[in-house]
């Protein structure tokens, strides 16, 4: 069974927040978005902080934590921003840090991170 969670038919963004596909859980990539649907500008920690936390959203949806999270992608714009980026990621991934990947590329928006994870969950 795939379903599709969080699916806002007014958004012009044609994808799903989230899709729940037998046990697993894809995120769609999360990013420094304010309410009014564009980027926060704000440094590397701020935008990763908001993120993580538009992240923490959507597994609440889920009904789902980051202790659930068993797979991360990031996406940097500068890889000069490692190191504010990994300061802020360590500490919601501390105490069960799921695998991760974390590259370099230029942003479809004009944001500085990107993350999407994959989460286990298996259904009741």
């Amino acid at each position: 069974m795939i379903e599709r969670i969080g699916v806002d038919p007014a958004s012009p963004l044609p994808l799903a927040p989230a899709v729940r596909a037998g046990d697993f859980i894809f995120l769609s990539g999360q990013a420094a978005i304010g309410p009014n649907g564009t980027i926060i500008c704000a440094d590397i920690v701020d935008q990763t902080e908001l993120t993580i936390q538009r992240i923490i959203d959507v597994l609440k949806q889920c009904d789902c934590t980051l202790a659930d999270v068993v797979k991360a992608t990031v996406w940097l714009d500068d890889a000069r921003d490692f190191g504010g980026f990994n300061k802020v990621y360590s500490k919601y991934f501390s105490e069960h840090p799921p695998s991760r990947s974390t590259v370099v590329s230029p942003l479809v928006v004009d944001g500085k991170i990107e993350i999407e994870v994959v989460v286990y969950k298996p259904q009741s």
